[in-house]
């Protein structure tokens, strides 16, 4: 990724899309350090929730939500991360982490989820301006049909808030308006290669199906907030934390710590996982 990070012309792509593919985000060697550590990371590991489709197939997911001094930090804290969020969010406030997640679809067995809106979620935290919220996911394996990539319909952040209800462990987005959405706007298969990224939309409707392939398909995915942007209905403090920018070359250079397992998210301790969803 050059310099310059966002050019204006993806800016307004961004804008009039609901998502923006950034290729070669991150380096080959910088996306295999992260892959290695994803695997190896006894915390990571450890705090990993299997949250189930309708057919029954599973997903792995680890959350957590404050940014610390360990390689995942780096990324998210990195200045490449942090313009880039800023050129998209609707605000000049400070950028604030909401929470990071580790999405492990492994071969055969990784689950479909649900057409949704992550502010179909994030509502119910009482956040007041969607606009000022946005998701980056991180291939750390190539995504594509085969693998259950993440599909998107085009422009359908323009939508609003959608109703949700439940679908199984899932909360999905009302049916009858992703029917209507497919009908008049673009569905979009995200293929992505290892180290590109996905900028996209807190409205935006996405999807992805189960991986039937013999390869995972892994991804690590941050979600970013404006400061200004308040949450009346969230315990956690990283949303409301302006982000300490790391430079790009901590991710390869700086000596990374382990994951703090105290700041997981436990599905056995908090109801609110299933109630809200944080799957993608």
């Amino acid at each position: 990724m050059s310099a310059n990070y966002l050019s204006p012309e993806q800016i307004a792509k961004y804008h009039v899309d609901g998502y923006l593919i950034v290729k070669g985000f991150c380096s080959s060697q910088e996306t295999y350090k992260l892959y290695e550590t994803a695997l190896n990371d006894s915390a990571m590991q450890k705090n990993a929730l299997d949250l189930n489709d309708q057919t029954g197939k599973k997903t792995r997911l680890s959350l957590w939500f404050t940014l610390g001094n360990d390689i995942f930090g780096y990324l998210s804290r990195s200045k490449k991360m942090l313009n880039a969020v800023a050129a998209l969010l609707d605000s000049d406030a400070p950028v604030c982490h909401f929470h990071s997640k580790l999405m492990q679809k492994e071969p055969k067995v990784g689950g479909a989820w649900e057409w949704h809106q992550d502010y179909g979620y994030w509502y119910k935290n009482q956040f007041m301006f969607p606009d000022q919220l946005i998701s980056v996911m991180l291939a750390l394996t190539p995504a594509n049909k085969e693998n259950g990539c993440l599909q998107v319909i085009k422009g359908s952040h323009k939508l609003g808030r959608v109703n949700h209800g439940f679908a199984g462990e899932q909360v999905g987005a009302d049916q009858v308006m992703v029917n209507n959405a497919l009908k008049t706007m673009e569905l979009i298969y995200c293929e992505i290669d290892a180290g590109d990224a996905i900028f996209f939309h807190s409205n935006i409707l996405h999807r992805s199906e189960a991986n039937l392939s013999e390869f995972p398909r892994w991804s690590i995915i941050s979600c970013f907030s404006s400061q200004s942007n308040l949450a009346y209905n969230e315990e956690s403090i990283s949303w409301k934390t302006p982000i300490e920018m790391v430079p790009d070359n901590a991710i390869m250079e700086w000596e990374a710590s382990s994951l703090s397992e105290a700041d997981f998210l436990k599905k056995e301790n908090d109801p609110a996982l299933k109630e809200t969803g944080w799957e993608k």
